[in-house]
């Protein structure tokens, strides 16, 4: 077996070279195990890391092509990392493998006159969207994390977010892609263009593959007009299932441009933690906004309104002032912060059709109760897209067992409903368990079969996903 060391010089070597003939800086290799430590785990803390055999802060693709070159020789296992701000555990370090970091791959060129930006992979989210805001632009994809999450863990993950209910997710942003594939070989998807069904959609395959199929370099996304002017409406209401079949009554007749969900416990976490003055005596909060334009705005945010009060809202409040829109719109943001501050949390990304919605949020509601576990609930409601946060606050391990049938009996739920084990944050390492009850053999066998064609020695992200 080669030496550890000699196999690190050889990868030094290979990265001075790319340095030297593109006149950059060579990417760093850390191998410092504190200075390691932070890259082992991403957000959801997954159990178990492995201890990499080094840490690569890449800098451009040809790093990215010779880690992997390099990788594929020795048959090293490479785990792509972004922000580690992965909420499913995709970003977790193999033992003796390679964490390869794109945070440094930050380039950033917007085109206003095809509406697009070209993007490194370790641009942050919110980044992006002040950079296009200079031109008049959008760009929509915000998950609530959009402050500290990556554009390539974004595409990673097929992101989601708030806004998503009436504008998509990032697959419907994402025009054009540089990915290396594991044997090094870099291949560009895509383009600027609006418009494009020539040959077969790769593009798409890449996008939520979560760092199995190959690693993201660079980034083409489809920018819009700047969003409109919002108006607001906020329900509070007695129990999250009234709160659910408003989110139905509102849904069968508009597309709103938001409309999220807060149960009592996570009003409770943001309200102790930010004192901003929520109704911690609700059963539920929905909050709505609509930014459609003229008369359109105003009679959208009555017809929210009623649904709300319809449905058994104790309470509806309705503002067209873009700060008071803000206030509860940074209140639904803060809630996995806030309700981490109470404890360990386990993450759940769990949708469902969304006539099905009530029926998911009772179902959630009884596993909490018969498992003894508290769950809190936060969803973007209009898209069937909920968040189930188990909160251990010790370390009773009697409770943490029954956390951990409770995680899995709410995904077997929305398996159950038709649903799926994740909207957003990724199948990871977390779920992967229950990946093929949702998709069934056949599909399993396919998935398997691309993988094994793009990655037939297995290096990239083993243990995610499939």
């Amino acid at each position: 077996m080669t030496d550890p060391a000699s196999l690190l010089d050889d990868l030094r070597a290979r990265l001075d070279r790319v340095a030297a003939a593109t006149g950059t800086e060579a990417a760093a290799v850390l191998t410092d195990p504190d200075t390691m430590e932070p890259y082992r785990q991403d957000w959801a803390q997954a159990p178990n890391p492995g201890r990499p055999l080094a840490v690569v802060r890449a800098r451009s693709t040809q790093d990215v092509q010779e880690v992997l070159r390099w990788a594929t020789a020795h048959a090293v296992p490479v785990v792509p990392r972004g922000a580690g701000s992965g909420l499913s555990g995709g970003a977790t370090a193999v033992e003796g493998g390679i964490v390869l970091s794109t945070e440094q791959m930050r380039d950033l060129v917007v085109d206003p006159a095809t509406r697009t930006a070209t993007v490194g992979p370790g641009l942050l989210n919110a980044e992006l969207k002040r950079a296009v805001a200079e031109h008049g632009l959008w760009y929509p994809p915000d998950p609530s994390s959009f402050e500290m999450c990556s554009i390539g863990g974004n595409v990673a993950t097929n992101a989601g977010g708030l806004c998503c209910v009436k504008y998509g997710v990032t697959t419907d942003y994402v025009l054009g892609l540089t990915v290396v594939l594991a044997d090094g070989t870099a291949v560009r998807l895509g383009g600027a263009r609006l418009k494009d069904t020539a040959g077969l959609s790769l593009t798409k395959l890449f996008v939520g593959s979560e760092g199995t199929l190959g690693v993201v370099t660079e980034i083409i996304v489809r920018l819009i007009p700047a969003q409109p002017p919002r108006s607001t409406v906020v329900g509070v209401f007695p129990d999250v299932v009234a709160c659910s079949e408003a989110v139905l009554s509102v849904t069968r007749r508009i597309r709103p441009a938001m409309l999220e969900f807060m149960d009592t416990a996570s009003i409770r976490a943001v309200e102790a933690d930010l004192r901003m003055g929520l109704d911690t005596s609700a059963g539920a909060m929905l909050l709505a906004q609509s930014d459609a334009t003229g008369p359109e705005r105003a009679a959208e945010t009555e017809l929210m309104a009623e649904a709300f009060r319809a449905n058994g809202a104790t309470e509806v409040f309705a503002t067209e002032d873009p700060d008071e829109g803000e206030m509860f719109t940074a209140a639904r943001r803060a809630a996995f912060t806030s309700l981490g501050k109470l404890g360990t949390l386990l993450l759940e990304d769990v949708g469902v059709p969304l006539p099905a919605l009530p029926e998911l949020v009772a179902g959630i509601e009884r596993i909490a109760a018969e498992r003894d576990v508290a769950i809190a609930l936060v969803a973007h409601a209009g898209d069937g897209n909920t968040h189930p946060i188990i909160v251990l606050e010790d370390d009773d391990p009697d409770r943490a067992a029954r956390a951990q049938l409770a995680f899995g009996e709410v995904m077997d739920l929305a398996i159950g409903l038709g649903g799926t084990i994740t909207g957003e944050h990724g199948v990871g390492r977390l779920k992967a368990p229950w990946l093929p009850a949702q998709l069934g053999d056949d599909v399993m066998e396919l998935s398997r079969r691309i993988k094994s064609a793009l990655d037939p020695q297995g290096i990239l992200n083993p243990g995610a996903v499939l």
